[in-house]
């Protein structure tokens, strides 16, 4: 990590906070009364003013084609590409319909300051090494969907730290397959730039696609076998055309660069 470039940046962070802290004890008192409708309320409160305001600060723009494929209220699970830190800032700039929160590495919420955000607005945190806590998480995040609460999923497992994202992990979308919501696919390109290009916390476009819902409840059994393959599709069909459309790579490149990255073709 380079240091002193990045002072400027994580002051900007540390500012930042004030947009979620003040929420704080509005939060905290819902979830003890378990009033999950004004704790959800609280939340996206917090994240739709901490989100655009993060964005302006560091001159990012998060542009969103789509937005009227997500519904007006969740509960749903949201699954996208992850190809930085940002991501999370992006969503919270682009989707200020309705409460959502990550499924994340349990790493994220070692961040200081921000990790115990993260918590706070109902994430749920993986041991990915660890299959049985895996699980559980998996657990705990389809309760909190039963309770009204929305999700995003990254199947990719970690962030691309580029515009060729990794290939999608399987059993990630029984959360929402379980309870029976809706999926909504995402695409996204530009969100690496703001740090994981150059190392320094920095300016980008960012654009985001909404697909399509997808409804899983009534779903069956073949359907839902193929469903990671159809999520996977979409999302990466909408990556590789903003891609090309930013003039990041051309198709050709992208599709070559798949291939070696990942070892087979793209699921176009």
């Amino acid at each position: 990590m380079k240091i002193i470039p990045n002072i400027p940046g994580f002051a900007k962070l540390i500012y930042c906070l004030k947009y979620f802290n003040a929420y704080k004890k509005k939060i905290a008192s819902a979830k003890a009364a378990e009033n999950y409708a004004e704790e959800r309320g609280y939340i996206l409160e917090a994240t739709s003013t901490w989100g655009p305001m993060t964005m302006d600060m560091f001159g990012s723009t998060v542009e969103v084609e789509g937005l009227d494929n997500l519904p007006e209220e969740g509960p749903v699970v949201i699954v996208g590409n992850h190809q930085g830190y940002a991501d999370i800032a992006a969503y919270f700039a682009a989707f200020r319909k309705f409460q959502f929160a990550f499924v994340a590495k349990k790493e994220l919420s070692k961040i200081p300051l921000y990790g115990v955000w993260m918590g706070r607005i109902r994430s749920v945190f993986i041991e990915r090494n660890d299959p049985r806590a895996s699980l559980e998480a998996i657990k705990a995040g389809a309760d909190l969907i039963e309770k009204g609460f929305s999700l995003v999923i990254y199947p990719e497992g970690t962030r691309s730290k580029g515009p060729i994202p990794g290939p999608f992990m399987k059993g990630s979308l029984k959360l929402a397959t379980k309870p029976g919501v809706p999926i909504i696919p995402v695409s996204m390109h530009g969100t690496y730039k703001m740090y994981e290009q150059t190392g320094v916390l920095s300016p980008a476009k960012i654009r985001i696609i909404v697909h399509e819902p997808i409804e899983t409840k009534g779903m069956s059994r073949k359907e839902e076998k193929g469903l990671n393959e159809t999520v996977e599709r979409i999302v990466v069909s909408g990556i590789r055309r903003l891609v090309v459309e930013e003039g990041d790579l051309t198709e050709e490149e992208w599709n070559r660069q798949y291939r070696e990255k990942n070892g087979q073709e793209p699921p176009l």
